[in-house]
């Protein structure tokens, strides 16, 4: 009798050890593969050229050029070759449609055009015509609180495109981390 107990515990002994080593071998495994997936879609690679992004910038590149709170960098400015002093391309981005606007208060209408200027590469103009619709309702708000009262002043037009360049801006802000528009120019400006 003392054999078999002997024989049984001896039994135990390498199915307990075969099953340690196959959960490790699963645990391996599995942990491969999660590495190999990472590696594959290039996770790592990403931290690393984040990094030097954010080197790049600390090593000097000025305040234009600083990157924003959770964008990986910010456009860059666009500038021409001139021999007596470096001078910036000024780049022109007309909306599509015109705008048309109710005056508050009055039956009165306002029909405007509008193009926006920027000097930053190719990232703003991009930014401008993919939101172009976020912004001109952006444009509509500012242009349906105006009063027929302020509409004849001299300097309204000039105020409405401040209004609307600050507008345009913190619209690009907030769905791109960078705005870049400098100015805003009415092509076309009616009201009747």
């Amino acid at each position: 009798m003392a054999d078999e107990t002997q024989e049984t515990e001896g039994g135990k002994k390498p199915s307990m050890l075969l099953l340690i080593v196959a959960v490790l071998l699963v645990l391996v495994l599995v942990a491969g593969s999660i590495v190999g997936t990472l590696a594959f879609t290039g996770f790592f690679q990403k931290k690393e050229s984040l990094a030097a992004e954010a080197q790049a910038n600390e090593s000097g590149k000025g305040a234009a050029d600083a990157a924003a709170p959770g964008a990986s960098a910010a456009p860059k400015l666009m500038t021409k070759a001139s021999p007596e002093q470096a001078r910036f391309e000024y780049r022109y981005v007309e909306f599509e449609k015109e705008l048309l606007a109710n005056l508050s208060g009055s039956k009165r209408f306002m029909l405007v055009k509008i193009a926006v200027m920027t000097r930053y590469d190719d990232r703003v103009v991009n930014n401008i015509k993919r939101h172009e619709s976020a912004m001109r309702s952006a444009a509509l708000d500012i242009m349906r609180q105006s009063a027929e009262a302020e509409v004849q002043k001299p300097e309204f037009r000039k105020l409405m495109a401040e209004k609307m360049r600050t507008e345009f801006n913190a619209v690009l802000d907030r769905l791109e981390n960078f705005g870049g528009i400098e100015e805003v120019y009415f092509t076309s400006f009616v009201v009747q």
